[in-house]
């Protein structure tokens, strides 16, 4: 669980670093909203990717013939696990081909939601909705892929504001099979 209390003395301690006074009007419960929102921006830090699974694994019986099941343009933001930066503009599609069972759409976008709460590297966070995914689909055939602008390089070191950085995660048939890549990959920027 997160330590809400230990955060509020830590950002003080570093508002103090920072030669900033923790206890002038403005920044005086500061450390209070800052341990607030981390404890809502870093939830998923709370679960495993198989707790994941299980809280958003609903599904139903497939249609039959049912091909692969693709969701669009999910919005996530993240933090950087190197520079605590945000990784933002994050738009995130997911492919699965049912294996017997469908899980409700409005699921997969709460999976990319929950995994990317947490300290992350963006490959990372590919990989950890595959597998939860996997999970509860009951399929081992996913592909993730997700493209998001990272702080760490727009508002400081190299300061490239446009550059954008996209990952592919392909599991089971995802590998070898450029039809299925395409269905997730196509027009990503």
């Amino acid at each position: 669980m997160i330590d809400r209390k230990a955060i509020e003395e830590h950002i003080r301690g570093i508002l103090v670093a920072l030669g900033e006074d923790p206890d002038r009007e403005g920044l005086l419960e500061t450390p209070e909203r800052v341990a607030r929102m981390y404890a809502e921006v870093f939830d998923g830090l709370n679960y495993t990717n198989h707790e994941i699974a299980e809280k958003f694994g609903k599904t139903f019986e497939a249609p039959k013939h049912a091909g692969p099941v693709v969701v669009r343009d999910i919005e996530v933001f993240s933090y950087c696990e190197h520079h605590l930066a945000l990784m933002y503009d994050m738009s995130v599609n997911v492919a699965y081909v049912p294996n017997g069972r469908v899980i409700g759409l409005s699921k997969i976008a709460r999976i990319c939601d929950l995994a990317a709460k947490r300290l992350q590297l963006q490959e990372r966070l590919g990989a950890d909705i595959a597998e939860i995914m996997m999970d509860a689909a009951d399929t081992p055939d996913v592909g993730v892929v997700i493209a998001g602008t990272h702080s760490c390089m727009t508002a400081r070191g190299i300061r490239n504001a446009s550059a954008r950085t996209v990952t592919q995660t392909f599991c089971g048939a995802f590998r070898d099979d450029r039809n299925l890549q395409r269905l997730i990959t196509e027009g990503v920027k």
